[in-house]
């Protein structure tokens, strides 16, 4: 028989009670369970199989071992004892002990059954063991009992206090909420047995966050407990919950945990402007779109809550300004809506709004939600460049006008209060060609060289006006000419025509038709005439018909040509166009006589060539050709003895020809000068042409342009005219010199009393050379007989 008990010991039972548990004896029954019996021995399975039909008596039985957890002293516990009834108290019964944690954690004495823990149990860990007893025959090691399984179970002490196992905790709950709105739920957990006592059971307290938050004690719900929380005087609260076992008796343990609250925002503030007034100021030269200044209404909310929504609600600059909201910022800006003029108006007045676009309907009685502000906006005046009125010029010229001609008058004024002096001019990369001319004054625009609409249809120019006082302010305005057509162009053909007639053709035949062309463009369309030169009028081979589609039909007259007669007939063709004034033009038309087949197809149109009846004997020839070589000694003769008298001033073989020397003839033109350019012709250049002197020994490399200039331009007395007459004529002639004065010297020193000064002819040394005659010229060449070191008879420098 198997027993099992607990000695009362007052050191292993840490004071507590412990009752013994004995097994009493009860039968076995003839079948054995699988695992629960261990082998046997060998020389035993015979009789053990002999047995298994027979009625066993099974002599113990036991229940469950408890042993308390955390136990701290330094001797084995003590679990319990096992004993068998076959144990005869001599040692012969050995006790073993397998399963879980046999031998680490229990041990048992194979002498007396007695168990022991030699470990610290923790009930946390493992709440039970599961181990088998087996009682053998020391000497022999037979299984005396059959194996038999039994738990020892570990008793909870309170050891473990509650833990938030989620903690910290971060919650929010939105200010202004009512007293009892939920924040948030927090949770402890205890690893003590909840069957078992109150080492489980866990109540909650607050430690710190009164009076704000308060929580459940049972279900740890933590809720305001403070009506209207502000976020704006306090955002952030730290509260710490404390959780306690033994349901908050006295000895139990507790754990803690905190929790940030925060107040999130609602739009329970109103926005509002920090002053009430604003002073701006803005160039009147600045842009549309250009940024005036800021304003801002503070709002003491954040997010969604102090978004803001900014207008112009009154003043008198609500056409001129305009304000938009920046959404990074909150800000309203003021930008220009219209140009501005300090000098139509030098300030303005502005009501600016701010107000919430998002409301809540439960705070609107902390309202209005929106506040208004004034803004006070100066224009400062600024240097601005000409302004011209109108802003866009359209001209409309003849293409015959004549030069100098006022086509237009361009005008600007200062637009700033000074009003100061204007001077126009043409931007030159508008006008390369230099057809215009504008006044610097008046600014009228005239014509300075001949238009020609077949050239140049459209002028499209930029005039330029400058403030007199501040060159670096202009102003531009564009000017489109548009030149007329006038009829100054002859229709010629369209092509060069070439006709064919044959030698059988028939009076009456066409043999060419043709038409022409006309550069000029009259509105109401080309219309050419078309007939037969005087001179060819009454010709007796061929006539022609006006189609009155501007071709004509150009026929036979006659029949019966002759190649060997006359192989071309040149026909002059008349035409006119119906212009005003009729203008026409002679074209040529060209007739070869071809002989022809039967069908009129042309088979050759080249003249046979005719033999001379009598041939030129030698000395004919020789004499033609004697005449015709003393003709061209004479042409070279006649040339050679003209460019001799053109060239009266040649350089005399006695200088230096080895040597670049340029020579002028005379040291100045004297009182020929003073009539190189007369000032009185710019104002009658008719009378300039009969007084003005032509040099003598000279041909002027440009004559007088006056004669060029038309005769209204010339009896005009306009300046203006006159100088851009000129000047298109010297723009105009390839030879023109590029200095102003039209008297050119060609040779120096010839006739002078000093001759050539030139030391590039001197063929001896300044040792050999003397000057003593350049004192005998007098006091004008002292300084000229000092340099070259002339003295006098004292030996003194003169």
């Amino acid at each position: 028989m198997w027993t099992s008990g607990r000695m009362s010991n007052a050191r292993n039972l840490l004071g507590l009670g412990v009752s013994l548990y004995f097994w009493g004896l009860m039968d076995l029954t003839t079948t054995v369970l699988s695992g629960s019996a261990r082998p046997l021995a060998e020389g035993q399975e015979d009789n053990m199989s002999d047995k298994l039909h027979q009625r066993m008596k099974r002599s113990w039985v036991w229940n469950q071992f408890f042993v308390l957890e955390e136990y701290t002293g330094t001797d084995p516990l003590y679990v319990g004892k096992l004993h068998s009834d076959m144990d005869r108290g001599d040692g012969s019964i050995k006790y073993i002990l397998s399963g879980e944690g046999a031998g680490i954690v229990f041990t048992i004495d194979d002498t007396t059954g007695d168990i022991h823990a030699i470990q610290r149990l923790d009930r946390e860990e493992r709440s039970q063991y599961t181990l088998r007893a087996q009682a053998l025959d020391r000497r022999t090691g037979r299984p005396m009992e059959p194996e038999s399984e039994f738990i020892i179970k570990i008793q909870d002490i309170n050891d473990n206090e509650p833990k938030f196992l989620d903690g910290p905790y971060v919650a929010s709950v939105p200010e202004m909420s009512p007293v009892g709105t939920s924040v948030i739920q927090v949770t402890a957990t205890d690893a003590d047995d909840p069957t078992y006592g109150n080492s489980a059971r866990v109540v909650y307290s607050i430690l710190q966050g009164q009076p704000y938050f308060s929580v459940d004690s049972r279900t740890g719900l933590i809720r305001t407990a403070l009506m209207n929380m502000d976020r704006e005087a306090k955002e952030y609260y730290e509260v710490i919950i404390q959780a306690k076992d033994m349901g908050g008796q006295l000895g139990g343990l507790a754990g803690t945990t905190t929790v940030n609250i925060t107040l999130s925002d609602v739009n329970d503030n109103p926005p509002r402007f920090p002053q009430k007034h604003y002073q701006m100021s803005v160039l009147e030269s600045a842009p549309v779109s250009s940024t005036v200044g800021r304003v801002v209404a503070k709002d003491l909310d954040e997010g969604i809550n102090a978004e803001m929504k900014y207008s112009l609600v009154d003043g008198d600059g609500l056409d001129v300004f305009d304000i938009n909201t920046d959404p990074n910022y909150q800000v309203g800006i003021i930008t220009v809506r219209k140009p501005l003029s300090f000098e139509s108006k030098k300030s303005y007045t502005l009501k600016v709004e701010g107000a919430n676009p998002h409301l809540e309907m439960r705070f609107l009685n902390l309202g209005p939600f929106r506040d208004t502000t004034t803004v006070h906006i100066s224009v400062e005046d600024v240097d601005e460049p000409p302004v011209f009125e109108p802003s866009f010029y359209f001209v409309e010229v003849p293409e015959d006008v004549e030069i100098g001609t006022t086509i237009q008058i361009i005008s600007a004024k200062d637009p700033d209060v000074t009003n100061n002096s204007i001077r126009y001019s043409i931007d030159r990369s508008s006008d390369p060609g230099r057809f215009f001319y504008v006044d610097i004054t008046s600014g009228a625009l005239m014509t300075a060289r001949p238009l020609d609409r077949e050239d140049v249809s459209w002028h499209n120019i930029t005039v330029l006006a400058m403030e007199l006082n501040n060159p670096s302010q202009v102003g531009s305005v564009s000017v489109t000419v548009k030149v007329l057509d006038v009829n100054d162009n002859a229709p010629e053909f369209a092509r060069f025509y070439e006709a064919f007639v044959c030698e059988n053709a028939k009076a009456g035949q066409l043999i060419q038709t043709v038409s022409a062309i006309d550069k000029d463009d009259p509105q109401e369309g080309q219309h050419f005439y078309y007939s037969l030169a005087p001179e060819a009028a009454n010709n007796p081979n061929f006539t022609l018909r006006d189609n009155q589609d501007n071709t004509a039909w150009i026929l036979t007259r006659r029949s019966g040509f002759r190649q060997h007669e006359q192989n071309t007939f040149y026909l002059p063709i008349l035409i006119s166009d119906n212009g005003r004034p009729v203008l026409s033009s002679t074209g040529t038309l060209t007739v070869h006589v071809c002989s022809c087949d039967d069908d009129g197809m042309v088979m050759s149109c080249n003249a046979e060539a005719y033999i001379l009846p009598v041939s030129l004997s030698r000395g004919a020839l020789i004499a033609i050709l004697a005449c015709i070589f003393v003709l061209l000694v004479l042409v070279l003769l006649i040339l050679s003895m003209r460019r001799q008298r053109k060239q009266p001033y040649i350089i005399d073989e006695e200088e230096n020809i080895h040597e670049n020397i340029v020579r002028y003839d005379d040291e100045g033109g004297g009182e020929e000068d003073t009539e190189a350019f007369d000032i009185a012709a710019m104002w009658n250049p008719r009378e300039a042409q009969l007084v003005v002197k032509n040099r003598q020994d000279m041909l002027p490399e440009i004559e007088s342009l006056s004669r060029y200039v038309p005769q209204a331009c010339v009896m005009d007395n306009n300046v203006h005219n006159y100088v851009l007459a000129k000047l298109y004529e010297a723009d105009m002639d390839l030879w023109a010199p590029p200095f102003d004065s039209l008297q050119t010297y060609m040779f120096e020193g010839n006739g002078s009393v000093a001759e050539s000064l030139s030391s590039l002819q001197s063929v001896t040394t300044d040792s050999d050379q003397s000057y003593d005659y350049l004192t005998d010229w007098g006091p004008r060449f002292k300084k000229l007989a000092e340099m070259y070191g002339a003295t006098d008879s004292s030996g003194a420098l003169w």
